[in-house]
């Protein structure tokens, strides 16, 4: 009888632990056994009373299950003849395929995930993209927040379409203007929550799908997904001495979009050249294309001042300018910028605040200060030089230990080395072997969107305290000398 397998099957299956409370356990129990068909539509269930008494529950713990599985559409009560299983779950499965498959991605989804390489170690030597996290003024960034988060006015919380902060647009205009020669007024900067999301906004409003991007190769393989997700075709265009190189790119493929990293090539490091630079402002120009620069890291530089913007060199309204705070500061801030041409910024700010939604303006507003009481300037200052030593010695650990037998690149600016290997070692393989050390090494040829060139490593050391580097050096270097 089905009343008694019911009242069993509870008995056996509620727990008298005091994790969950019974009226809870019961209302989940008896919905899965509707939902698995165990209890099949029109199935009549105990009486409250009945059930209540089998149980050893108060009746109204009872009756609080049933109401709430009869609002959610599980039951329906006949008057005078009690509560049953709802006739939808009557022999449903009847009418799907034996053989149905499970429902899962779509094709784009399916190809968008396949390119979602997230690496593992993301802290610790040589994790790149890591700013050093213990020497960050955090009292003085906490108590930023803590007076803007006081003081900040009722219509901070509500829904925004400004495109930022005003104070934090004007900061970021006059640093920017200050120190990267990028030319902009305040209404052009747009806040985002990070680069990542500015280069999905800026592909999905600027270019359709099927249309082709030229990437740096090897690139950047976040820019890659990004672009991606826009349904764009990725047209992998080689790097050489002088940066993304024009002549290199397939006949025939005008781009709509070309994404670069002028001022610190992403992963080789070259710096751009300045007649590459106007040569692809040229060729913006001739095939109607947008050129996203991604200046991801140009503070820390070590031999000169950092490397003007390839935006204040435009003539024209052809360079979408990306920044970000997680490479200065830290990653988890989550704040980046756009500086769009004039005749954008009205279509970019409503589409942001319709796809993205604004936010965070107590924190916009502490990074205001930040930047205007001189701490961000300070911190760079100090970085700059830490950093600095950190590669120098990462560079003296390996040379010492290899010889040349591994080159360096020349680590002019940013957070990172590239290692080249000889052509015989797999970077995949030796990542995976130096992975079981706690070695966390991005292997070069992951981002080649096409057959990769070179094998090599991309080794961080911003993050990286000074005796875990010379370490975790040594280390690398006995996993290598057997393969050289």
């Amino acid at each position: 009888m089905q009343t008694d397998w019911i009242i069993e099957h509870l008995q056996r299956c509620l727990l008298r632990d005091g994790q969950t409370t019974l009226g809870q356990q019961l209302y989940r129990l008896l919905r899965e056994a509707i939902r698995s068909q165990q209890l099949k539509g029109g199935t009549a269930l105990p009486a409250s009373r009945t059930l209540a008494q089998a149980l050893q529950l108060g009746r109204n713990t009872v009756l609080a299950a049933y109401d709430q599985l009869l609002a959610e559409g599980y039951l329906h009560s006949k008057q005078g003849a009690g509560t049953f299983v709802s006739p939808l779950f009557a022999q449903q499965s009847a009418h799907l395929p034996p053989t149905m498959p499970h429902a899962g991605l779509s094709q784009r989804g399916q190809q968008l995930t396949a390119q979602c390489r997230l690496p593992t170690g993301l802290t610790g030597a040589f994790a790149p993209g890591l700013p050093e996290l213990q020497q960050f003024p955090h009292h003085t960034w906490q108590r930023l927040q803590q007076v803007r988060s006081k003081q900040a006015p009722a219509h901070w919380w509500h829904y925004q379409q400004q495109g930022g902060l005003p104070e934090l647009r004007q900061a970021v205009c006059d640093y920017l203007q200050l120190s990267r020669s990028v030319r902009c007024q305040p209404e052009q900067i747009l806040i985002v929550q990070g680069a990542q999301q500015a280069l999905e906004l800026a592909a999905r409003l600027l270019s359709d799908a099927g249309d082709c991007a030229w990437m740096e190769d090897p690139g950047y393989v976040g820019a890659q997904a990004a672009l991606q997700a826009a349904g764009l075709q990725l047209i992998p265009v080689a790097v050489d001495e002088q940066g993304l190189n024009p002549a290199a790119a397939p006949v025939g493929s005008t781009p709509r979009l070309i994404y670069i990293t002028p001022s610190h090539q992403y992963p080789s490091g070259v710096v751009m050249s300045l007649q590459r630079r106007l040569e692809l402002l040229q060729l913006a120009e001739t095939c109607n294309s947008w050129i996203i620069e991604d200046d991801y890291d140009s503070e820390f530089r070590y031999d000169t001042q950092p490397i003007a913007s390839l935006q204040g060199l435009a003539s024209s309204e052809r360079v979408i300018y990306v920044g970000t705070f997680s490479k200065v500061m830290f990653p988890a801030l989550r704040l980046g910028y756009l500086v769009i041409p004039p005749t954008l910024t009205d279509s970019f700010r409503a589409a942001y605040a319709r796809f993205y939604r604004e936010g965070s303006y107590a924190q916009q507003a502490a990074l205001a200060d930040f930047i205007e009481q001189g701490h961000f300037a300070r911190h760079i200052r100090r970085m700059r030089e830490l950093y600095r030593i950190r590669q120098q010695l990462l560079r003296h650990t390996l040379e010492h230990a290899l010889g040349s037998a591994v080159p360096l690149s020349a680590g002019q600016a940013g957070m990172h080395l590239v290692a080249r290997l000889p052509a015989h070692v797999d970077d995949q393989q030796l990542s995976s072997l130096a992975a079981r050390e706690q070695l966390w090494l991005r292997p070069l040829s992951g981002h080649y969107l096409q057959q990769p060139e070179q094998n090599g490593l991309v080794l961080g050391y911003a993050g990286v305290e000074e005796t875990l580097i010379r370490q975790s050096a040594l280390r690398l270097a006995q996993l290598l000398e057997p393969m050289l």
